[in-house]
């Protein structure tokens, strides 16, 4: 995939940044993380190993069993950690971790080799986009993306890529943070936010990626909000973690003023 492909800001940030090593995140997973059950009165770097876990378990109970007959490919899989942790915990016939950054696809096959080892026809990484996904038509059971879909230029595209490779009732399920409706939500999240300022993140309005669904085929949408479960804890563990004033401390704030919130989407392929 030519390099070309990838925006500026993700290309920097999942490339020479190496996102995974900031220390907001612990090393791993890259992901805001699910709180709920998880002490934050002191939260540890294990506790914060955990919440991001627990995201992708989340959202990884959200398929229908039984796990063994399902075929999975997660858009946006980083360094891998959640695809194996699918594979290996929850024991699904395969699954295929798919990113746009070859950086993001090396390191993945190099932190799960043990596991890409173990079970060579069921686990696997590759390259590809969330507008050109790597699968034949209706050759998946389930596709799968834990906060990715913000980086996403657009969502339209990933719309109807998820229901091309989807086979009929498969399931999508989608989980980051989208924003609200309005005409200066954007500028006030560049703003504060300099995830949005830089164009890592793109403002989403949930209600936009939902209507694009139904026009690409998915009936049996349902979105969830999460954020009780997400901001909190997260700032929580940022406090003794990035530099007073940091801008990531900011999240909350948006969150607790309505300018974004985080949700778990599922849709059934019609």
């Amino acid at each position: 995939m030519s390099q070309d492909r990838i925006p500026g800001p993700v290309r920097q940030t999942y490339g020479a940044d190496d996102l995974s090593q900031a220390a907001s995140f612990a090393g791993g997973f890259i992901n805001f993380g699910d709180w709920s059950g998880i002490r934050t009165t002191d939260p540890t770097t294990e506790d914060r190993v955990r919440s991001q876990q627990n995201l992708y378990r989340r959202v990884l109970r959200a398929f229908p069993g039984p796990a063994e007959s399902l075929r999975l490919g997660e858009v946006g899989c980083g360094r891998g950690l959640g695809a194996a942790l699918a594979l290996c915990e929850f024991r699904f016939a395969a699954v295929t971790g798919v990113d746009i950054h070859p950086d993001q696809i090396e390191r993945a096959r190099a932190v799960n080799a043990r596991a890409l080892a173990t079970f060579p026809d069921r686990l696997g990484y590759t390259l590809g986009s969330a507008d050109d996904l790597p699968f034949a038509d209706a050759s998946l059971d389930g596709l799968y993306s834990v906060e990715a879909a913000q980086h996403f230029r657009e969502l339209t595209g990933f719309a109807h890529e998820a229901a091309r490779v989807l086979r009929p009732g498969g399931r999508l399920v989608v989980t980051t943070f989208f924003s609200a409706e309005g005409p200066d939500v954007a500028e006030r999240l560049s703003i504060l936010l300099g995830s949005f300022a830089n164009g890592l993140d793109v403002a989403h309005p949930l209600a936009g990626f939902t209507a694009d669904l139904g026009a690409a085929g998915f009936a049996e949408v349902t979105t969830e909000s999460i954020g009780p479960d997400v901001w909190p804890g997260l700032d929580r563990y940022l406090e003794g973690t990035v530099p007073p004033g940091h801008w990531t401390r900011n999240f909350l704030p948006a969150w607790r003023d309505g300018l974004l919130d985080y949700y778990l989407l599922t849709a059934t392929r019609r």
